[in-house]
């Protein structure tokens, strides 16, 4: 009923799933990843339990393969079920039990891991792969995940149709504020087009939480500080500080007001219009 990729970034720095399904909420059950650890997704006739047990295995120093053969010894039920593991050290392992129903299959390589079930044919898995390692190695882990997943869905998906996608990206210290590790986390869990809105979602993630690079950074001198104000102002604010936080945009703007990110620029200077 499912079909995901399970992954680690080429540089080591970053874990994720992305998974899509005709099943409501896929992002409940599915996935499941923690930085420094690896990365989980579970499904077919899904062994919740899978996420935290495995995830406990390689933050014990198995690997992926020793993680999954560990699950599955243990459980009465591992003939339904299918599963992607990634370690930290990119090492895969996918398991697809006899009794999931077809199309039903895998394919692992250097730092990835895809599998589904209930597929229109082994040409969804293919094409996830081509996808992948077509994209470039430096683009975010989540963009390379969602070209996979939206590659799967365009060879036919999930047999029955569409409904739910969801995607989570771990690295260390990406999350809001730099508080967690949650660089992505987004869920579509009921929509016609999920893979396309969570697309739509990725866009404005990249936006609004997470940081400006360096060369996103334009410095802010008094002259752009006054018009900042004047323009924060004129849209309603009391002062520029307030009209970021209002609109969110905490990520793309120093604290101190030293720099503001060239796309919140844009999206203000947009205001006047």
């Amino acid at each position: 009923m499912t079909f995901s990729i399970v992954a680690r970034s080429a540089d080591g720095e970053s874990w994720g799933v992305a998974v899509a399904s005709k099943f409501l909420a896929v992002g409940s059950p599915v996935p499941a990843a923690v930085a420094g650890v690896g990365a989980i997704a579970t499904q077919a006739d899904a062994n919740v339990a899978y996420k935290g047990l495995a995830l406990a295995h390689l933050d014990d120093g198995a690997t992926a393969s020793v993680a999954l053969q560990r699950l599955i010894e243990e459980d009465e039920g591992r003939d339904h079920r299918q599963v992607g593991i990634i370690d930290v050290d990119g090492n895969a392992a996918s398991h697809t039990g006899h009794a999931c129903l077809d199309w039903a299959g895998s394919v692992t390589g250097d730092g990835f891991a895809i599998q589904g079930n209930i597929l229109a044919g082994a040409g969804v898995v293919d094409a996830m792969e081509a996808a992948w390692l077509a994209s470039a190695e430096d683009a975010p882990l989540a963009h390379r995940l969602l070209a996979a997943l939206a590659a799967g869905d365009a060879a036919g998906g999930d047999s029955r149709g569409r409904q739910s996608a969801a995607l989570l990206v771990v690295q260390e210290g990406a999350g809001y504020g730099g508080l967690d590790d949650i660089a992505v986390d987004l869920r579509v869990d009921d929509h016609p087009e999920p893979i396309t809105e969570l697309t739509r979602l990725l866009l404005l993630s990249d936006l609004y939480l997470t940081a400006s690079t360096d060369d996103e950074k334009v410095p802010v001198t008094p002259e752009l500080e006054a018009e900042l104000e004047e323009l924060a102002q004129a849209a309603g604010a009391r002062d520029f500080a307030a009209w970021v936080g209002t609109e969110n945009y905490e990520m793309r703007v120093a604290a101190d007001g030293s720099w503001i990110d060239v796309q919140v620029l844009e999206i203000i200077r947009a205001t006047r219009a």
